[in-house]
């Protein structure tokens, strides 16, 4: 006599590695989202590069000219 259990496990297997299967699938989808956004935004971090070293630029001339005004 068969387990009666074991055709339902069966089953419920069957369903787990189904969706895992699907959430697998979704995950490398969202993978491949990131990518592309990730490319399209390197001229943003690029530009956000660029700012932040002209920031520090900006800010180190602002210091230097004010210690050349205070000794004079």
């Amino acid at each position: 006599m068969e387990n009666p259990n074991v055709e339902r496990q069966s089953i419920l297997l069957q369903r787990i590695v189904k969706n895992a299967d699907k959430c697998t699938e979704t995950i490398l989808e969202l993978n491949h989202c990131l990518e592309e956004i990730v490319r399209a935004n390197a001229h943003v971090q690029i530009a956000a590069d660029l700012v932040t070293r002209y920031s520090r630029n900006v800010q180190y001339n602002l210091e230097a000219t004010r210690e050349l005004s205070e000794t004079q």
